[in-house]
């Protein structure tokens, strides 16, 4: 396993992530590798019916290409 030295880490960046590590019951190296490994993640792909505040109780039942369809339909 690779080590990772960071040189001119300014100290209140290393207490604020000393801090959420503390909150998140792991330790300053298990932190900074879970930020690093979340950060270089490709991002989860989210249903529509997952996005919050876009009314997804209009969006039961309905696909995706059936809604593109059906809007594009109704352009002409």
């Amino acid at each position: 396993m690779a080590t990772l030295n960071i040189k001119n880490l300014p100290d209140a960046l290393y207490k604020k992530l000393q801090a959420q590590a503390k909150r998140e019951r792991r330790s300053v190296a298990q932190e900074v590798t879970w930020l690093l490994s979340k950060a270089l993640s490709p991002p989860r792909q989210l249903s529509i019916l997952e996005l919050k505040g876009l009314g997804k109780e209009h969006w039961q039942g309905v696909g995706g290409a059936e809604h593109v369809a059906n809007e594009r339909a109704s352009w002409d």
